[in-house]
């Protein structure tokens, strides 16, 4: 399994490159009339690039230059495509832009998600399971059947690891560990019942399966919430051009946002941004991600190498 999962990596990563074209890893930003913005789903999505197309098009406004979308098939697409230089801006998971950055990726965090307006780049991890369980706890996940998302995933998988060591749980050993893909697939696995327990980001339990009709409210028992995770980070590739990257990081701060979009003809209505039907983002550094780091150093983790 190991070897397939390397394989399935590679090949993505292999895909991600041949569709981002050669162009963008033989010319600098400010030579090119085309920047590649990358992204991953944090759920199921059929609309990725529909949910991002109003900061895609304000981007372009901004800058001049055509953004192309391209949908990656996980994070490991975006870290091998950032590093040889087919990505210029790469929406991250926060430990996957740790990894990048640990992997020797030459690209900056600029900006990180926010859902509400006025809110935080941060959300947390949930530990959930089916009311009727018995599972009160972490300590009562040992021996259990547990859907985590993916080895990458900071909130579906490096904070309940850490969670549970902290208990005296190895994931490894002690549960029954079942990688899910994605936030909504480990949620809605519990609900079914095909795991005991498992992990999710806070507000697709709390509201977007719910507002979807795929869970009732009260249908899940949050058991354990962790710590503040700093949101998802928009990263630029260190070798664009000064002033083009001057421009992605003014507009990515200021203007990646619902109310800009909204009042400048860039969407209508609600006007939600992103896979987690956000408010957009707000200014981040490198250092905001430094509690990952730390998680890292607890858990030891293999993927944090």
């Amino acid at each position: 399994m190991k070897r397939i999962s390397r394989a399935l990596v590679g090949l993505a990563a292999l895909s991600l490159l041949a569709g981002c074209g050669p162009s963008a890893a033989q010319q600098s930003g400010g030579d090119r009339d085309e920047l590649v913005f990358a992204a991953v789903p944090s759920e199921e999505s059929a609309s990725l690039q529909q949910d991002f197309q109003p900061v895609l098009d304000m981007l372009a406004k901004e800058t001049g230059k055509k953004i192309t979308f391209q949908k990656a098939t996980d994070y490991a697409a975006i870290i091998e495509g950032q590093r040889a230089g087919k990505i210029d801006i790469a929406k991250y998971g926060p430990f996957s832009y740790v990894l990048a950055k640990q992997k020797g990726v030459a690209a900056t965090a600029v900006a990180g998600q926010v859902e509400e307006q006025g809110g935080e780049p941060g959300y947390t991890s949930y530990a959930i399971t089916r009311p009727d369980t018995g599972i009160r706890s972490l300590a009562d996940f040992r021996g259990k059947k547990v859907c985590f998302v993916d080895p990458t995933s900071t909130s579906g998988y490096l904070y309940p690891k850490a969670g549970l060591l902290k208990e005296g749980i190895n994931p490894d050993t002690d549960v029954q560990a079942i990688f899910a893909g994605g936030h909504d697939a480990s949620a809605i696995a519990v609900a079914k019942g095909d795991c005991d327990a498992g992990f999710a980001y806070d507000s697709m339990v709390d509201r977007q399966l719910i507002e979807k009709g795929q869970l009732k409210p009260r249908q899940l028992s949050t058991v354990w919430k962790s710590a503040t995770i700093p949101g998802d980070p928009v990263a630029l590739s260190d070798s664009l051009d000064p002033a083009v990257k001057d421009k992605l990081t003014a507009a990515l701060r200021d203007k990646a946002n619902s109310d800009y979009l909204r009042e400048n003809g860039f969407c209508s209505g609600e006007c939600k941004i992103g896979d987690v039907d956000g408010y957009g983002f707000k200014p981040v550094e490198d250092s905001f991600y430094d509690g990952i780091r730390e998680v890292c150093a607890t858990t030891r983790d293999k993927q944090c190498q």
